[in-house]
């Protein structure tokens, strides 16, 4: 079971105490309330200026180890290596459909079924509460489980009335490609050399993510060096920095789970019970134009504060992204429909870095006024589409 999850999973059975990689925030006084968000607002722009400037680097081939260790596991940078998995066979035999269901006739893969494309997201409660929503899953065989998510994406992409609302997505966390995907194991490398020589450890875990144009992931971050290899169509990032932690406004929700009749698609959902709480990130960076005055005032920091890294993935590109980076994730399908993607969950080292990070986590943090980027928002959406 992968780290994260350990780490939820610890926290969830005992919902009252703090959870294991945060620690009670630091309360200072109202004197020191100014000098406090400057200095936290300054180290957003400082690390930029120092070390990530103001996009992400793409590198035209593999890097050597020595060089990616040097300038970005160590400086805890992201980049995307163009050509990095050209060589997989992959690329080319995974575009057939066919292939996948012969190859995979006899499998049964878990597929997640949400009402809207977004699990483990931020869903309103109609007490105008929100909670955090699991995927329903189930685990049926391949060929139907493909279908389902080539279905839901023309279903809804037509705009058809249909008595099966469900957005299906095919993936489960915690080593899927070697557990559920094996038949396919030839078709990729089984990690990525100058990454783990970089790293001196395999991975901990290899996943596969099969989705459509509306599968989207919330923001949220890893405790995981992740080397992230697009395979078809194209993946989209927002990327922040562990040092922005306060702008994605981290708070805790109650934990509940889609229940979903798979053949009538009609969704339930449900509180778990005993109930946990779930430390989560508030900031939906894509708010509709009628919440986007409401979502700005919210969360002012996100929203105010330097911009986001963005960046397009494309087939045979691979992205570096460091552990506890914070991202959200969109993606745009092939002509066939799916957007295929595997990645590599190499262990992060739990060193100063942490402990900086935890400490930074633990201040309390009260915004400084700062210019309203509504109109930013607007060129950030025209960005994305051009990427």
């Amino acid at each position: 079971m992968a780290r994260e999850v350990k780490f939820r999973q610890q926290w969830s059975e005992n919902p009252g105490s703090p959870p294991p990689f945060a620690q009670p925030a630091v309360q200072l006084g109202e004197e020191n309330m100014a000098e406090d968000a400057n200095a936290v607002e300054s180290l957003w722009e400082e690390v930029r200026e120092l070390s990530l400037g103001n996009s992400v680097e793409r590198l035209d081939s593999p890097p050597s180890s020595l060089d990616f260790l040097r300038r970005f596991v160590s400086a805890n940078k992201p980049c995307i290596i163009s050509n990095a998995v050209s060589h997989w066979p992959a690329l080319s035999l995974w575009q057939d459909h066919n292939y996948l269901t012969r190859s995979l006739s006899d499998s049964l893969v878990s597929l997640h079924l949400t009402p809207d494309g977004r699990a483990d997201s931020l869903v309103p409660l109609s007490s105008g509460s929100l909670c955090f929503a699991s995927a329903h899953v189930e685990r049926v065989p391949f060929p139907r489980a493909l279908q389902f998510v080539l279905d839901s994406s023309s279903r809804k992409s037509e705009g058809a009335s249909t008595r099966d609302p469900s957005i299906a997505y095919l993936q489960q966390q915690n080593d899927c490609f070697r557990e559920e995907y094996s038949a396919l194991s030839g078709d990729c490398d089984p990690h990525i050399p100058w990454a783990t020589e970089a790293l001196g450890c395999p991975p901990e875990a290899v996943n596969l993510w099969i989705g459509n144009h509306l599968s989207e992931t919330s923001f949220h971050k890893d405790h995981y060096e992740n080397l992230y290899a697009v395979v078809s169509g194209e993946k989209h990032f927002l990327l922040l920095p562990p040092t922005d932690v306060h702008r994605m406004y981290i708070r805790d929700y109650p934990a509940a789970h889609y229940s979903c009749d798979l053949e009538g698609g009609k969704f339930r959902l449900e509180m778990e019970e005993p109930a946990r709480f779930v430390p989560w990130c508030s900031v939906n960076p894509y708010p509709s134009p009628e919440t986007k005055k409401v979502e700005v005032s919210k969360f002012p920091m996100y929203f105010n504060g330097p911009k986001p890294f963005h960046c397009t993935v494309r087939a045979g590109d691979i992205l570096y992204l460091p552990s506890m980076w914070f991202h959200h994730v969109r993606q745009s399908p092939d002509e066939r429909g799916c957007t295929i993607a595997v990645n590599y969950w190499y262990d992060m080292q739990f060193d100063i870095k942490y402990a900086y990070f935890n400490f930074l986590q633990s201040i309390h943090h009260r915004p400084r006024s700062s210019r309203n980027r509504l109109e930013d928002l607007d060129e950030d959406a025209d960005e994305d589409e051009d990427e």
